[in-house]
């Protein structure tokens, strides 16, 4: 019986269970995260036990293979390492959950701590009596994960002096706080907002008693020396104050002292300071009752509230718990019969054997921005045997005595940080050593013994040929009928009125402050602004830098140019008949989205829009008309030109023409900003007539010198200003997935037809377009290197760049496979041309932009590039998937031989491909753990992005198994699986990003709802294999 048992653990069939049964559950686990909450996805999926012996099972699994498939032989030791890597890394993910612990480390400026607030929560019970005739203490503590949304009952039972009790759950809820609610019958109540640490509290003082509110004493209508007393007269209220401080009316901004040990009128909803502390009354005291309100983020602290029955000798008593992760309350007392209970629910407070202390706290910020932080650094200084000082930041890690402190977050005055503190030695020990072999194994499989990647390689020829289904994306631009002023006479106006292209070129190469603090020139925000805003590069024969500075001289007459593009194919075109434009018009003027009034036409719409869940197809067209019509908006206003750095300013704050008024701009400085915009446009019309702008371009060297004198130490390099202003204008992305398209599908043309006819042309033909794919890629690569050079860190940082990655990993693979196989070359290339053209829909920003402190890290270079890199190699074996599928179905009698030699060799490909992309994913998943615990202090934490990727490991591990699980080792199933695998990749890149939840909100863009193509695919990939199914069934060409 057992012998069949462990027969049956350790088979194929029941591993291929695994694999299935171990993704869904992960995968449900992300949708479950994004609908409820993290906690219920933990209670429910991760840290269920049903989920915990799934990874019981894989280690058996694992291990009992290792013996039955002979690995310990000397050919398989990669295969071997492989097996044990990922025992050891299940293994280390259950020491870290048992074993290993975590938290944070809140310290104010010049303060010291020893403890940090466990990640856990905990329901801490104290029970005092009398044993024996002495005074005793039973001390109870139990750990609980709790979610409104699950079933969280239980019950601890116990004795003290031989008497049970227990505490048994009666409810919990979250995002509470403890509030007054209003009642006539009440006591009366004064509510008190204070920030000492940036973060919004609200207190209440009870009249009659004294209130202790950092440290400071507060009363109303209970006279106690020492304390600020609030009193009352007739409806009248007044505050003595022991301290002397001000105070300002917020509504007037009108300011008072508060004099020292003086009654005075209460001055509600305005700011009173005293030394260190600040402090604002609302509203009058109310009468009300204390009782558990719901309160949103933005209204203050949210805790939660557990609520517990204390039964004691036939007694019950309730009991309110306020408290959770992050929150270690004062407990509270409840008496029954002769047993005082001291009950508390949140954060323990864990002891460390050393102190840390907050010297000065240091957050940057990206030049002239108020909340875009470029870098966070605590340095503090550690007490323990041997004192010494450290700056703990992103990426920079304290590490002592087995704890590891990471820059986490912090105060929002900036006066406090916030440390995540890790301690779980043996776990990332197990786990990094899991890794460590998982690294070296899959680089073995390239390398030592009889692999199955070697295996492949020998078994491949050089010839592969094919054919594929394909869809051209085509797009028209046309000429506008302008109903409201004629287009003729607004464009014969903009024509006549601009500028020499070789003047404009030096004004695009002014330096501006973007609203997240980069530096940029001109150009680039002038190409952005008519790309994004009319799908343009030019206007009537105008480059972009022509037309901004068009703008800026004359933004009244663009109010009137037909410049907003608007989606051709709506139903009922609702935008054209909302702003009342005929159906033909392609573009838009300004002004036509505003009536008479000035008031806005697409308001109505738009408040809908935005408020909607999910927003429907006209809503989402709604949402791009707006955002190009504020863009065109901004740079006709002025605003967005921010070319003025402001002297002396502490963070290099740059500001626009009709901003100067509001910064500090003094003497000769303040004379230079108001006056030189409009000397330089007056001088401009002046060189234009003379055609001589000598003294045009002075001024504009003018500007660059006040630019240097006063914000020198934030403006590029020259070198990369020029390389940035030549990417603008080569735009080469936007023109590659062209040209892709048509090598790509003009060699796949070729090879179909050598199938039939080959000879000499055609050879010389394909060859051609191989080269052609190469220069292609070579300026594919030069452009990465490109905005690598000018953005200052790795191409693959949000949504566009890793697209565009992709894109070129899949060429690069293409390339290296195409050595084997012409085809894959040709299917590469043409799949790398519909990734670009993906890469430039509304949906994704191309626009470079500043980095995000997380982001800047050496693991981020690793991490990424493997692992989004993997995703060519996936993307070859979705589509070579389709191609077998297709010649498949072309196969007949006459043909089934050269079709099945051509099909084996294709499988091949498409097998080495994905084991090649699944050896990235995985590395590079893993990586990403190494990341993850270098940055944020732990190396797995069930983040969707990551579960994703997993799951996509699983999947493709699945599908490379599937040879040796009986009656599934046909070649036909496997290529059908590579094309549905593939979907667990765009779930992973896409579905993550735009769907759920996580701290990959880095790599997002504008949300997704179920594309249409999605449903087309579905419908594709089921016809294509059920044909391909009974035509294989007949010929057996697969």
């Amino acid at each position: 019986m057992m012998t069949k048992i462990f027969k049956y653990l350790f088979s194929s069939r029941f591993m291929l269970i695994l694999m299935i049964l171990f993704p869904f559950s992960m995968g449900l686990g992300t949708f479950l995260e994004s609908w409820y909450s993290t906690e219920a996805a933990r209670i429910w999926v991760y840290n269920a036990w049903w989920f915990e012996i799934l990874m019981v099972l894989l280690i058996v699994c694992f291990i009992g293979n290792i013996q039955k498939y002979n690995l310990l032989s000397k050919g398989k030791r990669a295969v071997l390492l492989m097996h044990l890597s990922w025992v050891l890394i299940l293994l280390g993910a259950f020491v870290t959950r048992y074993l290993g612990d975590e938290g944070v480390m809140p310290i104010r400026e010049n303060t010291m701590s020893n403890t940090y607030l466990s990640e856990k929560t905990y329901l801490k019970v104290l029970i005092d009596g009398v044993k024996d005739g002495e005074e005793q203490r039973k001390t109870l503590k139990s750990k609980l994960l709790m979610s409104e949304h699950t079933n969280n009952n239980f019950k601890i039972s116990d004795y003290f002096n031989k008497e049970i009790f227990s505490i048994e759950y009666k409810d919990f809820r979250e995002n509470v706080a403890e509030g007054l609610v209003l009642d006539p019958e009440g006591e009366r109540y004064i509510k008190l907002i204070e920030a000492a640490d940036g973060n919004r509290r609200e207190h209440y003082i009870k009249e009659g008693e004294v209130s202790s509110i950092n440290n400071i004493l507060f009363t109303l209508d209970y006279q106690v020396k020492g304390a600020i007393n609030i009193s009352s007269d007739k409806g009248e209220y007044f505050i003595n104050s022991p301290f002397e401080g001000e105070f300002m009316v917020m509504s007037t901004q009108a300011k008072g002292e508060l004099i020292t040990n003086s009654i005075q009128p209460l001055e509600l909803r305005s700011l009173y300071q005293i030394p260190g502390f600040q402090f604002v009354f609302p509203e009058p005291p109310l009468r009300g009752v204390f009782d558990i309100v719901d309160v949103q983020e933005r209204d203050g602290i949210q805790e939660d509230v557990l609520i517990v029955n204390v039964n004691y000798k036939g007694e019950t008593k309730e009991v309110s718990l306020m408290g959770g992760k992050g929150f270690v309350n004062n407990p509270k007392k409840i008496t029954i019969n002769d047993l005082d209970f001291y009950l508390s629910y949140g954060s323990d407070e864990v002891e460390i054997p050393f102190s840390i202390r907050l010297n000065d706290f240091i957050a940057e910020k990206y030049p002239g921005t108020e909340n875009s932080y470029s870098s966070f650094m605590s340095k503090v200084t550690v007490e323990s045997e041997n004192t010494f000082d450290y700056d703990i930041y992103m990426n920079n890690i304290l590490n002592h005595k087995g704890y590891r402190f990471f820059q986490a977050s912090f105060d929002p005055d900036e006066k406090g940080t916030i440390l995540s503190v890790n301690k779980d030695f043996w776990g990332t020990f197990i786990t990094y050593s899991g890794y460590l072999l998982l690294f070296f194994s899959m680089t073995g499989i390239f390398f030592i013994g009889k692999t199955r990647f070697k295996f492949l390689s020998r078994q491949l020829n050089k010839k592969t040929l094919s054919i594929l289904f394909f869809t051209t994306l085509t797009f028209a631009n046309a000429q506008i009928d302008n109903s409201f002023i004629k287009t003729e006479f607004i464009d014969s106006i903009i024509l006549s009125d601009s500028y020499s292209e070789e003047h404009a070129k030096k004004f695009g190469e002014i330096i501006i402050q973007d609203s997240g603090g980069r530096m940029k020139p001109a150009n680039t925000f002038s190409s952005e602004l008519l790309r994004k805003v009319s799908r343009s590069d030019n206007y009537k024969g105008l480059n972009s830098d022509q037309v901004l500075l068009s703008m800026m001289d004359n933004p009244s007459l663009w109010f009137n140019a037909p410049l907003v593009y608007l989606k051709s194919g709506q139903k009922g075109d609702t935008i054209r008949k909302v702003i009342g434009v005929s159906n033909d018009i392609k573009k838009a003027p300004l002004v036509a989205f505003f009536d008479e009034l000035g008031n806005y036409k697409l308001a109505e719409n738009l408040e809908k829009a935005y408020l909607s869940v999910i927003p429907t197809q006209i809503e989402k067209d709604f949402i791009q008309v707006d955002r190009r019509v504020n863009l065109l908006y901004s740079a006709l206003e002025g605003k967005i030109m921010r070319i003025f750095p402001v002297p002396n300013d502490e963070n290099n704050k740059w500001v626009s023409f009709p901003e100067i008024d509001e910064f500090n701009f003094e003497g000769a400085d303040s004379l230079y900003v108001k006056n030189v915009l409009p000397l330089y446009f007056q001088t401009l019309e002046l060189s234009r007539d003379s055609n001589d702008y000598a003294q045009s371009e002075e001024l504009l060297e003018s500007i660059n010198g006040f630019q240097r004198r006063f914000g020198g130490d934030v403006i590029p390099a020259s070198n990369k200003l020029k390389a940035e202003i030549i990417y603008n204008k080569v735009d080469i992305f936007n023109k590659l997935y062209t040209y892709y398209l048509l090598s790509g599908l003009g060699l796949l043309i070729v090879l179909i037809f050598q199938i039939f006819y080959d000879n000499r042309f055609s050879s010389f033909l394909a060859k051609c377009l191989k080269y052609i794919i190469y220069i292609l890629f070579f300026f594919n690569t030069i452009g990465l290197i490109s905005r690598w050079y000018i953005s200052g860190h790795a191409p693959w940082s949000d949504a566009y760049e890793s697209m565009i990655y992709v894109a070129w990993s899949a060429v690069i693979f293409g390339i290296i496979f195409g050595r084997k196989s012409n085809f894959t070359l040709a299917s590469a290339t043409f799949v790398s041309s519909i990734i670009l053209s993906i890469a430039h829909m509304n949906w994704l920003d191309p626009s470079i932009a500043n980095l995000q402190p997380v982001l800047d890290s050496y693991w981020l270079m690793i991490h990424v590039a493997v692992i989004v890199g993997s995703y060519g190699p996936f993307t070859i074996g979705m589509i070579l998937g389709i191609v077998a599928l297709f010649l498949t179905i072309l196969s007949n009698k006459k043909n089934r031989k050269i079709m099945s030699k051509k099909l084996e060799e294709l499988t091949i490909v498409n097998e080495l491909s994905l084991t090649i992309g699944l050896i990235m994913l995985t590395i590079g998943n893993f990586l990403g753990g190494m990341w993850a615990n270098e940055s944020w202090g732990r190396y797995w934490g069930w983040d969707p992005k990551e579960t994703w990727a997993l799951i996509s490991i699983i999947i493709y591990a699945a599908v490379l198994h599937l040879r040796i699980v009986p009656k599934l080792g046909s070649k036909w199933l496997f290529n059908l699986m590579s094309i549905l695998a593939f979907s667990s990749i765009m779930m992973t890149y896409f579905g993550v990003n735009f769907y759920l939840t996580g701290l990959h909100s880095y790599a997002s863009g504008e949300k997704v709802i179920t594309p249409t193509f999605v449903y087309y695919s579905l419908i594709f990939v089921t016809i294509l294999g059920l044909i391909s199914y009974f035509v294989n069934k007949k010929n057996k060409v697969l």
